[in-house]
């Protein structure tokens, strides 16, 4: 063995070789490449196990909720090189991250590993030079605390989505699943859709004019009407979501009222009513936690929470940042220097206040292991600093992250507010003259202090957009002349304006997060996993930065509010997060816990009070009842298994329904009654059946897509595992056969389309023949631009979609003997060119590809990852990537065979 060797086990491969970089010689640093192990799939446990207490979720929930582990089929060789590498150590050190994640892996390293020599658990918030090497003289035992609250979260996880799921698959659709937060953030989404389903605008009228203090020469400014006859006049905010006033001491104008105003007020003298000037003061917020960053990456940058979350890692990783999952908004005392110093350097002393600024966590049951997120070391590198090694995503998140950091130490930024009344007299045409009120506000900033480095975005709510419509947002950034009580003023360009209330916003990723942090409601560092999994399940789409949920969404809350209220309720969500945070201090017993959760109190009915009384006491869901919806008008909308579609009475008594299929980009709140009828007016009947395949014996629909009208056959539902998890049961699914699809041509109609039609349809692509010079294979397609030729990678445009079926050999060859016009018609050439490639001798070019920009020899391809773009890329670092992937070869398949682990036992780590 040599003499002082150390192994260092860390999770990803990049933070592997930054720490190798300052460990130098004497330690080996390998990356375990996150958990080596978990719970198997019930379907995979040893033949002799199924039968048994672990059969149904791989743990067995009568004995302690025992957990059955087995290395995943995918670690085996890195155990295996792990295990190799440990023999010729002296000392172990597990280095994975100081939460409740990264202690679990660190957990099974040390129950997988079994060393034999001295085990240290090495923590850092920051992979910098001076961390590491704190790290290693600081290092302590696991905490089994920790391990304890991720596996109850583990098995809490399982339990639930294995005993709710199934439910979802009988009575919703196949391959649906539920989860513990989830379900609750889809029925966040779809509550604020019924909200905005069942909204009434209300409509309200207002004045707004342009004045000027009279004889003086000052500024223009703009100011609303507010005040009728000694009444205020309602704005958006005074009326309730069915469009009534909330309160009797406003007025609401109409248009004619509106109007009459304006005209009464056309030759009507102006003054100041009343100023009232105050002071303004606006503090910093607070530096990045985990959901802070993910909002504000979503106003400013655009990011979603999983882009957001993927370049916060690979900044942590390689040294810029730390680390990137904390609910905690504090500094270190090494950090508020740090940020203070810059804070001076760069904007001037008067910009740093007298005494730091410290914060603390407004959420509840918030984290405080770690620091904020801040630029990594005890001296902040600019922006400017780190422009050469970053690039892209990665560099604009730095950017934003240094610019929070920097500003939560500076001063406050101030000036003046003021608000001023304008009184006139109005004397409508035919009607008593009536006093009127004009308002107008506006903020002047004398010191920015903060503001020079950063300001913080905010969501657009309801009220947000009415201002933007009514000019109150320009009336706050408005700068106001001088003025005095009594002074006259002029007035002009007075005009009515008509307003419509708007419903409430649909969550945004940024909004959705903040709605869960407040609610306690699962941790940040999971909202970016679970609100990818909403997305991929089709609960929600999206339409721009909006989160719309889908009809399916609607069937699957029903569902579980109807039979698992209480799985659902944000209280009693939001209370489990609280009793994980108990069982990782130490203040609740893990196995207590879970018996309450799944058996509830079995001293008194073993039948009710936990999940599993839920189940047994269910009774029966009519799936028909769960998956309609009511429109109105006595039209039902209806989730199938092919998707939504309308259902409506027949025209006469004994009539079959009238059905027709809802347009994938129609969103739930646009499906209004008469946009419902229209639909069943136009649309044939759903899915129109043309007949059956004589060939196959299929059965052959027409439909209304996403891309328009198409027919398609209808294969047999396949019969599934019913214990699959979902992501098993999805690549199960994703095996099967695909059914044979193709889309309608332009002279085609759902209503006329025929069987025969179809069948021409889906036997296309058709073999045109072979090039005598190349032979290469000819074929006729149909594609997303149109009817095309196809020689290998050479396309060409057909005149006319009918010449799919007759163009003939000859015809083909002509048209590739021709020219190539329009799309493709001369090789792109390179974005850049790198030199030659040591292995192949071919020169490296970087091209922009179908998926992107990508480097290429001309044998081998590779993507350029997110943080590289054409201009940022090093000729080293396109070799590098070309390596790498010659390397890994072709994809393999996975094998989902995997040796079984024995039961969780408790490792304790050993001491130095």
């Amino acid at each position: 063995m040599s003499a002082g060797r150390k192994l260092v086990i860390v999770e990803s491969p990049a933070k592997a070789r930054t720490i190798a970089g300052y460990l130098g010689e004497g330690y080996d640093v390998e990356a375990s490449v996150g958990h080596i192990r978990d719970l198997p799939q019930p379907s995979e446990l040893p033949a002799e196990m199924k039968k048994g207490p672990f059969g149904k979720f791989a743990v067995d929930v009568e004995h302690g909720f025992q957990p059955y582990y087995v290395v995943d089929a995918d670690k085996k060789k890195k155990v295996a090189e792990l295990k190799k590498l440990l023999k010729d150590s002296d000392e172990l050190y597990l280095a994975t991250d100081e939460d409740r994640e990264g202690e679990a892996i660190a957990w099974h390293l040390l129950a997988e590993l079994k060393p034999k020599v001295p085990v240290k658990r090495m923590v850092f918030h920051e992979i910098t030079r001076e961390a590491i090497a704190r790290a290693l003289e600081n290092t302590r035992e696991l905490d089994e605390r920790l391990v304890d609250a991720q596996e109850t979260r583990r098995i809490l996880d399982r339990l639930y989505g294995y005993e709710v799921s199934p439910v979802l698959w009988r009575k919703v659709r196949q391959g649906l699943s539920a989860g513990r937060v989830q379900s609750v953030a889809t029925r966040l989404v779809v509550e604020r859709e019924r909200e905005r389903m069942a909204f009434v605008p209300a409509e309200y009228w207002d004045v707004v004019g342009t004045f000027a203090v009279a004889d003086a020469g000052e500024p223009r400014f703009s100011a609303r009407l507010t005040g009728v006859g000694g009444q205020r006049v309602a704005s958006g905010r005074d009326f309730d979501d069915r469009g009534q006033l909330r309160t009797r001491d406003a007025v609401t104008l109409d248009e004619a009222r509106a109007h009459a105003l304006v005209a009464g007020l056309a030759d009507a003298d102006f003054a100041v009513r009343s100023l009232d000037t105050k002071p303004y003061t606006r503090r910093p917020a607070a530096p990045f936690t985990t959901s802070t960053l993910q909002q504000e990456a979503s106003r400013k940058l655009r990011m979603s929470s999983r882009q957001a979350m993927r370049t916060a890692q690979s900044l942590y990783e390689n040294g810029y940042i730390t680390y990137m999952r904390t609910d905690s908004p504090t500094l270190s005392s090494q950090a508020i220097d740090a940020a203070r110093r810059q804070a001076a350097e760069l904007y001037g002393a008067e910009y740093v206040p007298d005494a730091p600024r410290v914060y603390t966590s407004k959420a509840k049951g918030a984290q405080e292991a770690h620091e904020a997120i801040r630029p990594a070391g005890d001296h902040f590198r600019t922006p400017a600093q780190v422009a050469r090694q970053l690039s892209g995503d990665q560099f604009r998140l730095y950017e934003l992250i240094w610019k929070r950091t920097v500003a939560s130490q500076m001063a406050d930024a101030r000036g003046q507010t003021a608000s001023v009344r304008l009184a006139a007299t109005a004397t409508p045409a035919g009607a008593e003259p009536v006093e009127t009120v004009f308002s107008a506000s506006g903020t002047v900033i004398t010191f920015r202090g903060f503001l020079a480095a950063y300001e913080e975005g905010r969501d657009v709510d309801r009220y947000d957009a009415e201002a933007s419509q009514d000019g109150a947002r320009a009336e706050k950034d408005a700068r106001l002349p001088r003025m005095a009580e009594g002074d006259p003023l002029t007035g002009s360009d007075l005009a009515a304006d008509g307003h419509r209330t708007s419903p409430p916003p649909r969550f945004t990723e940024a909004s959705l997060v903040k709605a869960l942090e407040e609610r306690g409601i699962g941790r940040p560092s999971t909202y970016a996993a679970t609100i990818g999994v909403i997305q991929d399940r089709g609960y929600v789409t999206n339409r721009g930065q909006a989160l719309v949920p889908t009809w399916l969404a609607f069937a699957v809350t029903r569902l579980l509010e109807e039979n698992f209220d209480r799985l659902v309720d944000y209280g009693f969500t939001a209370g489990m997060e609280e009793d994980l945070d108990a069982i990782a201090a130490g203040q609740r017993d893990r196995v207590d816990w879970l018996n309450e959760f799944y058996f509830g109190d079995r001293s008194e009915s073993p039948e009710t009070g936990g999940l599993r009384g839920i189940l047994d006491n269910l009774g029966e869901i009519d799936a028909r009842e769960v998956n309609s919806i009511d429109i109105g008008d006595g039209i039902t909308l209806r989730v199938g298994r092919y998707g939504p579609y309308l259902e409506a009475p027949g025209a006469g008594p004994g009539d079959d329904p009238v059905r027709a299929s809802v347009p994938e980009e129609l969103a739930p709140d646009e499906l209004t009654p008469a946009k419902a009828r229209e639909l069943l007016e136009t649309q044939p009947e759903g899915d129109k059946v043309l007949g059956t395949d004589p060939t196959t014996g299929t059965e052959i629909v027409a439909r209304n897509g996403r891309y328009g009208p198409y027919v398609t056959e209808v294969l047999p539902e396949p019969e599934l595992d019913p214990n699959l998890s979902a992501a098993a049961r999805k690549k199960a699914l994703a095996a099967q056969p695909k059914p044979r699809t193709a889309s309608l041509f332009s002279s085609m109609s759902l209503q006329t389309v025929t069987l025969d039609d179809a069948l021409r349809l889906m036997s296309l692509p058709r073999v045109v023949g072979v090039d005598p010079e190349s032979g290469a294979e000819i074929t006729a397609q149909n594609g997303r631009y149109g009817p095309y030729l196809k020689k290998g990678t050479d396309s060409r445009t057909l005149a006319s979609e009918e010449q799919l079926f007759t163009v003939t050999l000859d015809e083909a060859l002509a048209i590739y003997a021709q020219p190539k016009r329009g799309r493709g018609q001369t090789a792109t050439p390179p974005l850049r060119e790198l030199g030659d490639d040591p292995t192949s001798g071919k020169p490296i070019v970087v091209k922009d590809g179908r998926f992107g920009a990508y480097v290429t020899d001309g044998e081998t391809n590779r993507t350029l990852p997110k943080d590289v773009t054409p201009e940022s890329i090093t000729p080293e670092q396109a070799v590098e990537l070309l390596a790498e992937k010659r390397a890994a070869g072709p994809a393999k398949k996975r094998t989902t065979a995997r040796k079984p682990a024995a039961p969780r036992k408790k490792a304790t780590a050993k001491k130095g």
